[in-house]
């Protein structure tokens, strides 16, 4: 069995996430609960849990608060949020799990079968804190195994079905189990563009942009198409450099 702890300051939200475990996750045992920061810090201190479902806006303060007290994270993560945005985008980053007030079971079941697999999870917590404030590092997964890279050394991502195939600076390459599309809206804010359908670049390491026939040299020689829609967008943001 899992050993769970739940902390949330709403004393409804508690029971209906524990009784959805109890009828959707019958591996999950919830050994504690608590209503805020300081109280959750002290049920994860004494009963040392294997997964905590984590609230982030409560009474006393944040998840995050509660996270930068405790002396060690060795536990898993599942964080609970009503809504949240710029939050939602650091768990994307950092690969760390969360879900959406009110719960889906779906989702649930999901979440917590994807935690049973997951190594180092104190690892991720760790790169949730830094990217909480602004996201320099990026976790990527793989079919064998989460990498933790540094943002500024992609190059561009090129689709590839229903994966992602990465291509760094340092001429290197990882195909990524998600699609382009979700590394589309995760990295708009970090000078990355969709320039075609299958093509997403870093716009730091463009060499040269050759509007008649419509297309990208990288400064490490590599040719990228760029769609007709997007010729006159490349082009605004490349005057701003």
């Amino acid at each position: 069995m899992i050993k769970a702890v739940i902390i949330d300051d709403i004393p409804e939200a508690i029971q209906v996430l524990k009784s959805d475990l109890e009828n959707y996750c019958v591996n999950i045992e919830v050994v504690g609960s608590a209503g805020g920061v300081v109280s959750g810090a002290k049920v994860i201190k004494e009963l040392n849990p294997d997964l905590v479902f984590l609230d982030i806006q409560m009474q006393d303060g944040t998840g995050f608060d509660l996270l930068e007290i405790l002396p060690q994270t060795n536990f898993k993560l599942i964080f609970t949020t009503a809504s949240d945005e710029y939050a939602v985008k650091a768990f994307k980053f950092s690969a760390v799990d969360y879900l959406l007030k009110p719960i889906d079971p779906d989702e649930l079941m999901d979440a917590v079968s994807r935690v049973e697999d997951q190594d180092k999870p104190a690892d991720r917590i760790e790169l949730l804190k830094e990217n909480f404030n602004q996201p320099k590092r990026i976790a990527l997964n793989t079919l064998e195994k989460i990498h933790i890279v540094n943002v500024e050394e992609i190059l561009r991502c090129e689709s590839n079905i229903n994966y992602t195939m990465f291509y760094f600076t340092d001429g290197t390459k990882l195909l990524v189990t998600k699609t382009l599309k979700e590394f589309d809206k995760l990295l708009s804010d970090h000078h990355f563009i969709r320039v075609h359908q299958s093509h997403l670049i870093n716009t730091r390491f463009i060499k040269e942009f050759t509007k008649s026939d419509g297309y990208i040299v990288m400064k490490d020689g590599t040719t990228v198409p760029v769609s007709t829609r997007k010729k006159q967008v490349l082009m605004d943001m490349i005057s701003k450099f």
